[in-house]
């Protein structure tokens, strides 16, 4: 059980959020767990599997909760997931792709929902969009009458999102992107950090964000003098960075080279990259 009891906030209206006690550099202040509705009402990522969260969660809720939603099975936003669905009562909503890499293997969808699904709590509807990148099985979750969208780990606020193989690919999440900024979107209630106002800004300045590391990791490939590897070209791009994170920054680059591979403008020889 969590030393401090969990503090719920109105970040909109209809929408109630309750920060997850796993705060790190992954994760920042915690993971976003939002109670979304006044009556009936579901939970969006009920994240960690803490008493005082759980409670909080509950206490939040302004009518009767009747579904618990997953935008992954990552284990930071599924911890509680199966815990609270059997206090309640309710089923658990989520994509049914199964992840091969990092996942809450305890985890399960009592209800696998597919893109276009729909849940209708009384007068609000929200909508399923799969949206693959940071995660094979990666759903948001679209409210279109606020115009605002649960964006689990697509956006977060003011950090950038991991993209990590197999489960995750750079293509698809771009492809994901260019699919959110044709949607009326407004706001933006990602699974870590603040709420993002301006949200086709938003994800306008992400994909040029992804696209710019593209060009960066294209570029140090074709200076290189021979073969070289996705940790040597993160040495040079992150000169500065943290030696604690310079494995997780060499998967980004990893990604990049694996998008790059499918464009036709790299090529691996085991863990040997060279332009294509």
């Amino acid at each position: 059980m969590s030393a401090v009891r969990r503090t719920a906030e109105t970040v909109a209206p209809g929408v109630v959020r309750v920060i997850a006690p796993n705060p790190s550099p992954m994760t920042g202040p915690g993971t976003n767990s939002y109670v979304v509705g006044t009556g009936p009402c579901a939970i969006i990522d009920p994240g960690v599997n803490d008493d005082d969260h759980l409670d909080a969660l509950i206490a939040a809720a302004p009518g009767e909760i009747v579904a618990i939603l997953v935008t992954h099975a990552h284990p930071d936003h599924t911890g509680g997931a199966r815990r609270l669905a059997e206090r309640l009562g309710v089923p658990v909503h989520a994509h049914g792709t199964p992840l091969q890499g990092v996942r809450d293997k305890e985890f399960y969808a009592d209800r696998p929902m597919a893109d276009g699904d729909r849940l209708v709590l009384g007068e609000l509807t929200l909508q399923a969009l799969h949206t693959p990148g940071h995660a094979a099985d990666h759903l948001c979750f679209f409210w279109p009458e606020a115009g605002l969208l649960f964006a689990g780990d697509t956006v977060m606020a003011d950090v950038t999102v991991v993209i990590l193989p197999p489960d995750g690919g750079m293509t698809a999440y771009l492809e994901s992107l260019t699919r959110l900024r044709e949607l009326p979107i407004k706001q933006i209630a990602p699974g870590h950090g603040r709420l993002l106002d301006n949200a086709l800004v938003v994800l306008a300045q992400i994909v040029e964000h992804r696209l710019a590391r593209e060009a960066q990791v294209r570029e140090a490939l074709s200076e290189s003098d021979s073969a070289t590897t996705s940790d040597e070209i993160a040495g040079t791009l992150y000169p500065d960075l943290d030696p604690r994170l310079r494995g997780m920054a060499a998967a980004q680059v990893e990604s990049h080279l694996v998008r790059l591979a499918e464009l036709g403008a790299a090529r691996a020889d085991g863990a040997y990259w060279m332009p294509d």
